[in-house]
Order: structure tokens, then sequence, then C-alpha cells
């Protein structure tokens, strides 16, 4: 195969779409985040990317192998506070893995945008956590922009900008949609929900997820990410309750399980 393949699965009819990417990354939040729209909402694949960059795997559903890819998906979110009434169309970009190397992700991020532009994508959120190294209660959402006119808006969603942070800046397929992105044209936002950065983080991501709700406006029901929080809680809560007893952090086999 190629470096790169796009497999067309769809042609919906999208009006102003917006993009919103969700790849693996810190706590897992934006995968979570993006996870939980198309569970909430009716989505349909409308793109495959498959990529030499991604780990050499398949993954196995009932026995039958699927090649290791990041899929677009189109939601239509019915009754959202459009002008017009008639919804927001989303892009929803994610997958099980990211690029493995530097110029792997350089290469996927413009394959990415090239199938957003496709789209008639202006606008892109790309969703993620920012590590705090101790576990967070109410996390907070920090922002970073591909412009600073976008500032503003997003603080009145709630979005917090802070001087030097996050701390060595965005990485991977987040970061790049930032530059990248911003160099097309594009207005890119990253969402990053604070999260400890050793555990997969529900909490963390629904808060991204309030965010994202005022910044583009939609509803959607917490009821499941908040369920997953309320089982993370008490799987801290035996974590804690074991470097109490053993005097030590977990190892990596004690979290092993997580997620």
């Amino acid at each position: 195969m190629d470096d790169i393949e796009v497999e067309v699965a769809a042609e919906p009819e999208l009006s102003d779409p917006i993009l919103i990417e969700g790849l693996p990354g810190v706590g897992h939040v934006g995968k979570l985040a993006v996870e939980h729209l198309l569970e909430e909402f009716e989505s349909e694949v409308v793109r495959r990317v498959y990529a030499t960059e991604f780990p050499p795997q398949v993954t196995i559903e009932d026995g039958v192998a699927e090649l290791a890819s990041a899929e677009f998906h189109a939601v239509t979110i019915p009754g959202a506070d459009s002008e017009d009434d008639t919804g927001v169309d989303l892009v929803v970009l994610t997958g099980d893995h990211q690029a493995q190397t530097n110029a792997g992700h350089y290469h996927l991020t413009e394959a990415f945008l090239d199938i957003a532009e496709e789209f008639g994508v202006q606008r892109v959120f790309a969703l993620g956590g920012v590590p705090t190294g101790e576990l967070v209660e109410e996390p907070s959402v920090l922002g970073a922009v591909s412009a600073a006119d976008q500032v503003e808006p997003l603080e009145a969603a709630g979005v917090e900008f802070r001087e030097d942070e996050p701390a060595g800046g965005v990485v991977g397929v987040s970061g790049l949609m930032l530059g990248l992105g911003g160099r097309r044209g594009l207005d890119v936002a990253c969402l990053m929900g604070e999260t400890s950065g050793y555990l997969v983080d529900p909490k963390s991501a629904q808060a991204v997820l309030v965010a994202l709700e005022e910044s583009i406006g939609f509803d959607v029901s917490f009821e499941a990410l908040e369920e997953r929080a309320e089982e993370m809680e008490e799987v801290v809560g035996k974590i804690q309750e074991m470097q109490n007893q053993q005097g030590s952090v977990p190892t990596d086999d004690d979290l092993r399980y997580i997620g």
C-alpha cells in the first residue's frame, strides 16, 4: 500500500461543517470526548485513512480483522443553536493510533486537513488533555489558538489562556492542527482538559465537551461520561488505598486494566 491511503466510505451533504479532532493522547481526554459525541448523536463514517505510520497491527472483532486506521465521521446535531436553527454539522476525526515518527505526524496531519477542506471545513477544534502530574478534582480547560482574535470568544466559553502553558507546547496531531491549519488560514482552537496524565480521565473529557458546547452552541447529555467518572473515582480510591498500605506509587501493572 502507499504511505497514506484514503478510503471514501460516504459522500454526505454538509453545511459549513466544523472539524472536531480527538485522537489518543494524555488521559485519552480527546478520544473520550469525541467517542461520547459519536455515541450520543447519529453518525456516519465518511472516510478511513490508512497509513504505514500506524502500528503494524489489526483489530479483531468477532474474528474479523480490520487494519489500523483513522476515521472521519459526519455528525449533524439537530436543533443546535445555529443561525438558521437547522443544526450544526460536524466532521469528527478519531482513531486508535497516532503516527510513530515526527515526519509521520506532519504527513498524516496534512492528509487530515486535506480531507477536512474537501468537506468545506474552515473551523477546527482539536481536543486533548494537559498533564498536571496529580489528580484533579475540578479540571479546568486550557486553550491554544491559531490566531489571537479567537481568544476572547473562547474565554467567554470558560476556556483559560495561561502564560507559558501548557509547558512544552502542544504535540502530536492536535499541535500540528494549530500550526499547519493556521498556515492554511483555518480557525483552529485546541481545548485541553487538565488531567493527571496517568489515568484515563472521563471527568476531564466532560469539561472539554462543556467548553465545546458553549463555543459551538449545542446540547449533549453527559450521563454516560458521569457514570465512567464515578467508576474511575472508585478505581482511584483503591489506588490511593494501595499507596497508603504499601507506601509506594502504583506500577504499570496496577494501572494496566484502567479505562
